[in-house]
């Protein structure tokens, strides 16, 4: 499973992109709507499964109290006055307050940066998935990462009862929510699940502690437009005020110039894309080295101490290759690293549509770096990457 202990410090990571993430992943929210945040109610026929809504309720409570300590400066919120809390049950699930330390629990939370402030008590007035939907939408703004909520059944396994997945880029919520962990797996193609993955991730969910948050990383290679570099650049240095006629009339490519939510040059059109066979579309015409990012995913696992559900926080960073090239010794460890995956990963990971290119590329800098003195893979050992 790749998977190791993740300190508390680290559950959500909050960097320079907040913002352009933010931008993608409100247009996405705008455009898609239950498509992208959606919520299950109890099932009551065959397996016994509890809705998401409670566990959304809680998970957004988890982390207004999270933002507002790990980052002060970028996260504000206000409370519960005392004499709120004299007249009127505080928020709580399962009986259990949503507040950390004896405090008030959390009312507002507001995005200092960008003056946006979501109001949590609007949850109060609100029941079932209705609420847990609202949960979950604030969820989606506060964070880069999209959040997926597994809750046990009565036959053992985890199913996926509520999520938030915006910017997932090669994979579709649709296709998977309401599904027991396993069947996510195997329907999505992942290699060795079968084999090597099933038995021990089922044993790890049942046994997860409340204590013992863990993480993961992966990689894809992904294809971007041609423009997206000028552009993302290009909105850094021009922050827009907020302005309803030009949001009504923005685009995917204006909002999410890098494909973060939908990786339509990589794999086609969103609404035709048949699950199970990612990477099925044709190679783009503007395929090149300028144009290919590393797509990594830095997945979060903690359970949630009120409902017990386990929450996977996907965290997905993109990464330019013409920029990780510059680095010594990285062209030729990332180039045998591709050359490396067994069949069945790098069907799973596409590899087909821009092996040529990529590999290319990356060996004739591997070559530059021979040239300049250093080693070759031998070089760069320390880098992250």
């Amino acid at each position: 499973m790749g998977i190791r202990s993740m300190p508390w410090s680290e559950w959500i990571e909050i960097d320079k992109e907040y913002a352009a993430y933010h931008r993608a992943r409100k247009f996405r929210l705008q455009t898609r709507g239950r498509e992208v945040v959606r919520v299950l109610d109890d099932r009551t026929e065959g397996v016994q499964i509890r809705g998401g809504a409670e566990a959304a309720k809680e998970l957004v409570y988890e982390i207004a109290e999270y933002l507002s300590r790990r980052y002060p400066s970028t996260f504000s919120v206000t409370r519960y006055a005392q004499s709120e809390k004299a007249t009127t049950s505080p928020p709580s699930v399962g009986g259990l307050p949503l507040a950390w330390d004896g405090l008030s629990p959390i009312k507002t939370i507001t995005i200092v940066p960008l003056g946006e402030t979501y109001d949590l008590s609007v949850l109060e007035s609100m029941s079932g998935t209705d609420m847990g939907e609202e949960a979950m939408r604030i969820c989606a703004m506060l964070v880069q990462e999209d959040l997926a909520i597994m809750i046990e059944g009565d036959d053992g396994q985890y199913y996926f009862q509520a999520g938030a997945i915006l910017i997932p880029g090669f994979w579709r919520m649709r296709d998977k929510i309401g599904m027991p962990l396993d069947e996510i797996h195997v329907s999505g193609n992942v290699p060795q699940f079968r084999e090597k993955l099933k038995t021990s991730m089922e044993r790890f969910f049942r046994r997860m502690p409340v204590d013992k948050p863990v993480i993961r990383n992966n990689y894809f290679v992904q294809v971007v437009r041609p423009q997206a570099q000028e552009k993302h650049e290009e909105d850094h240095d021009h922050d827009r005020e907020h302005d309803p006629v030009a949001e009504e009339a923005e685009t995917a490519s204006d909002a999410d110039p890098e494909e973060l939510g939908w990786s339509a040059s990589t794999n086609g059109d969103e609404d035709g894309f048949a699950h199970g066979h990612g990477h099925s579309a044709e190679a783009a015409s503007y395929l090149a080295p300028a144009t290919l990012r590393i797509r990594s995913e830095r997945q979060t696992l903690r359970r949630l101490p009120r409902s017990g559900a386990v929450v996977f926080g996907i965290r997905t960073y993109l990464f330019k290759v013409e920029e990780l090239a510059r680095e010594r010794g990285v062209p030729a460890r990332l180039a045998s690293a591709v050359r490396s995956w067994p069949d069945d990963v790098a069907v799973y990971k596409g590899r087909k549509m821009y092996k040529d290119v990529l590999l290319r590329y990356l060996d004739e800098c591997a070559e530059r770096d021979v040239a300049e003195g250093g080693n070759g893979v031998e070089d760069g050992k320390g880098y992250p990457f």
